[in-house]
């Protein structure tokens, strides 16, 4: 059996189990830089604006949010700079998207997106309706309350996608939904370039 030496290879199980500890280790990251128990610490509550050294739960989520997402930016922008530099370059935006469904999806979860939309005026819909990260993931709750914890793990993906697009030119926000388990939808609004 012959093997390509400069094949690319990625680890689906180590990307998973990452993205399992991701998001509480952002919170663990977030707790203790809002106690003050880092030198970052006073830099975090000028950010938030607290002045008693306690951040509410909505600035505390916003800096996971943060976290995670800036996380998943950089890694975008490096997929995207190894695993696009052989192709010629994109002529519009679809074509990006086009890459980004097929190749870089399939590239980290084993699976190209399930669903393309666009409006043709900039807004993109991608529907993946067995998401990775989401398909063992449950609570002694279940329904609404699993759906809430769920969301947080869309924002690395969200992050990777952002940062892949501003990689490739395109400039947008992207934000993720999932209504539920395990169907996650990631709506893409380009920037206009002036």
């Amino acid at each position: 059996m012959y093997t390509d030496p400069h094949a690319i290879y990625m680890n689906v199980s180590c990307l998973d189990f990452l993205l399992i500890e991701l998001i509480p280790m952002s919170e663990r990251v977030v707790e203790v830089i809002g106690e003050g128990k880092t030198s970052s610490g006073d830099a975090m509550h000028s950010i938030l604006g607290e002045k008693d050294g306690r951040i509410g739960e909505e600035e505390r989520r916003g800096a996971v949010f943060k976290h995670v997402e800036g996380l998943g930016y950089r890694v975008g922008q490096g997929l995207v700079e190894r695993f696009s530099q052989d192709r010629p370059r994109f002529t519009d935006v679809l074509d990006v998207m086009k890459f980004i469904c097929k190749d870089l999806w399939y590239l980290l979860f084993r699976k190209q997106i399930d669903n393309l939309k666009t409006n043709h005026r900039g807004v993109y819909v991608l529907t993946d309706n067995s998401f990775r990260l989401l398909m063992r993931m449950s609570t002694e709750v279940g329904g609404l309350d699993t759906v809430t914890r769920a969301q947080p793990y869309l924002w690395f993906p969200c992050g990777v996608l952002r940062g892949a697009l501003a990689n490739l030119g395109v400039q947008a926000t992207v934000v993720a939904e999932t209504t539920a388990i395990p169907v996650a939808v990631f709506h893409i609004q380009t920037l206009r370039q002036d």
